[in-house]
């Protein structure tokens, strides 16, 4: 079985305070290094995870959401989630994690929802 990558992009949001993160490749048990590792480089106060290519994610992805989830609550950082496809979603709601992390439909609304 080939390695999966997990590509990560950070670019600049609707406001300064505010960060992109644009991931590209499933979020599983060989990846999520990698997002740990760019959620710990990226010190803006505001945060968004764009998942729109982002096919799928396993549990260890989810563990993953939701240490960076409790890691922002330590640090005063918000963090949103943008743009998470059917399958993704579906993960999130029947593991009642959508409970505790804020979703939006796109980029755009999560930047309107952050302070």
């Amino acid at each position: 079985m080939p390695k999966e990558n997990l590509q990560i992009v950070s670019s600049a949001g609707a406001r300064e305070s505010i960060r992109v993160l644009h991931l590209k490749g499933p979020l599983n048990i060989q990846t999520v290094f990698t997002l740990q590792d760019a959620l710990k480089q990226e010190t803006s106060p505001a945060l968004i995870l764009d998942f729109s290519d982002v096919p799928f994610i396993d549990s260890a992805g989810l563990g993953a959401l939701v240490a960076a989830h409790v890691s922002s609550q330590k640090t005063m950082r918000k963090l949103a989630y943008a743009e998470m496809n059917t399958q993704v979603k579906a993960l999130i709601d029947m593991t009642h994690v959508s409970q505790i992390i804020k979703s939006y439909p796109t980029i755009k609304e999560a930047e309107a929802a952050l302070p």
